[in-house]
């Protein structure tokens, strides 16, 4: 991380759909656990919309995880996509 923590990925995918999904377990030690990440692609004439869901196993969690800061630390890894692939 920025500030030389160690971060610690771990996860399974569970779906793929070629074009269509890609669904996984993440772990992010020692941040987050026991979520499930949903990414999901529809053509939208010559662009793809994506959506991407973050499902937490309770509401409790949920919450817990937003008052940590997930929304910002997601932002921030789909801002860094956005100036890769501005750049390409």
């Amino acid at each position: 991380m920025p500030n030389g923590q160690e971060f610690i990925a771990e996860g399974e995918y569970t779906d793929i759909v070629e074009f269509e999904k890609i669904v996984s377990t993440a772990n992010f030690k020692l941040m987050t656990e026991g979520v499930e990440i949903q990414s999901l692609y529809k053509a939208n004439g010559n662009k793809t919309d994506f959506t991407f869901n973050i499902v937490h196993p309770t509401e409790e969690y949920k919450i817990q995880q937003e008052k940590m800061g997930i929304m910002n630390g997601w932002g921030s890894v789909f801002d860094r996509l956005g100036e890769l692939l501005k750049n390409m």
